[in-house]
């Protein structure tokens, strides 16, 4: 995966409408299948951000509500922005539970501004999908003064690297690539570099970023599913018995390493102080 933040994102750069509906296809299999966010580094976030228990959060494109009911089931109240119709179905049922937390089906280039009304604003894995030049200067506008921006990472989790390579022969057999397989060298490099775009944009400052490496066992299956929300334009172009033919290969490929597949991963919180 390159850095989608460095210049500008390949994900921000698509049209509002093909943000809006990149996963779904897939959004069911999203919400089951992707790693969940560390505890411990929401933890963190919380402590760094000095929030209290009747601060308020803005999230912004909050997807199936991986993210979301961790924070709700801390009692802050929330607006979370899902411009996705099928994340949005998902993220009200998975926070159901929680009175407190509002789900709004809208992007956050939509959404009406409220100024100055947030303690926080927070972002995972979803600052990507957001014009750099629209998203940093909107979050620092909603945030009281002295509020903080949270941006939480899960990077890709990744197999062995003999795994990768497997998986990648099966796709070139289709003419087809996967994206290069990162490492925790790599997966650092991109971290800083989302921090740096946060410094860069000139609305926040005092940033601090944390990090650890996760470890997470998937079935072949389970695997197969986290695939393929990870290449969703690639498996587009395929039809229906073709991408069946590619998933028997590949479970076919990954049995070759047992009935469970290793992944690894950098998790990771960014913090930053809005400048006045």
């Amino acid at each position: 995966m390159q850095n989608p933040e460095q210049k500008i994102s390949p994900r921000s750069s698509l049209s509002l409408e093909q943000r809006k509906n990149w996963f779904s296809p897939v959004a069911d299999v999203y919400y089951k299948a992707r790693a969940p966010y560390s505890q411990e580094l929401i933890n963190r976030a919380v402590t760094l951000a000095q929030l209290s228990s009747d601060a308020t959060i803005l999230e912004v494109g909050c997807g199936p509500g991986n993210a979301t009911v961790c924070f709700a089931q801390l009692g802050f109240s929330m607006i979370c922005l899902e411009p996705n119709q099928e994340f949005y179905h998902l993220a009200r049922r998975n926070c159901a539970l929680y009175s407190k937390v509002e789900i709004c089906n809208t992007s956050f280039e939509e959404w009406e501004l409220e100024a100055k009304k947030f303690k926080a604003v927070l972002a995972a894995n979803a600052f990507v999908w957001i014009p750099p030049e629209i998203g940093y200067p909107k979050a620092a506008e909603a945030l009281q003064d002295n509020g903080y921006l949270i941006l939480l990472w899960n990077m890709t989790p990744e197999p062995r690297y003999e795994v990768y390579q497997a998986i990648e022969e099966v796709y070139q057999a289709y003419a087809l690539s996967v994206v290069n397989y990162e490492g925790a060298e790599t997966q650092a490099d991109i971290i800083r570099g989302f921090g740096q775009n946060i410094l860069n944009s000139g609305c926040f400052r005092d940033l601090v970023s944390e990090q650890i490496a996760c470890e997470v066992t998937y079935s072949i299956d389970n695997f197969i599913n986290l695939l393929s929300t990870r290449h969703v334009s690639t498996l587009r172009s395929l039809d229906p018995q073709t991408k069946d033919l590619l998933f028997e290969r590949l479970r076919e490929k990954l049995e070759d390493f047992g009935e469970n597949i290793q992944l690894s991963y950098l998790c990771a919180v960014q913090i930053a102080r809005k400048d006045r």
